[in-house]
């Protein structure tokens, strides 16, 4: 019953929030590229494609394996603080794990909740963001430890 009213909670703030990014402004950057820190490391990949609507491609790799995930992301200016937007939104991955971890291949599905400053006359963005999922499979279910620090060349 919980994941049924956190899963109902998370579908109305996405609702609003994609209304309410309608009316604001859209990046300062339309496509990023660089690296993402987690307790890994991985390759990030930021495409403008709308308005304030953004899709990200991350390639995660460490000890585990890799995890290739794709982020669907609504931004939102910080009211005060030029450059710097909140975004949240939907996704999905697919994990490759070593034998020590499940052996295989899993697929999930992703939130993100985050915050993204593209800093003024430089072509330096980076983000730091909470990536939640839930995988399914034999001995995977909820992992709230995903996300990390993104560090972007924009363009």
């Amino acid at each position: 019953m919980k994941k049924v009213a956190v899963t109902a909670v998370c579908l109305l703030l996405i609702t609003l929030i994609h209304a309410q990014s309608k009316t604001t402004n859209s990046s300062s950057y339309r496509t990023a590229l660089g690296v993402k820190v987690w307790d890994g490391g991985g390759i990030s990949f930021k495409q403008f494609v709308n308005g304030n609507n953004a899709v990200e491609l991350i390639g995660y790799f460490w000890s585990r394996g890799a995890r290739i995930t794709g982020l669907y992301e609504i931004h939102g200016p910080v009211t005060g603080a030029t450059g710097l937007q909140w975004y949240i939104g939907p996704g999905a991955h697919i994990g490759f794990y070593n034998t020590k971890y499940g052996d295989g291949a899993f697929a999930g599905v992703d939130g993100v909740l985050g915050l993204d400053y593209k800093f003024r006359g430089a072509p330096i963005n980076i983000s730091l963001d909470w990536q939640p999922s839930f995988e399914f499979g034999d001995g995977r279910g909820f992992v709230g430890s995903w996300g990390g620090l993104g560090v972007r060349y924009t363009f």
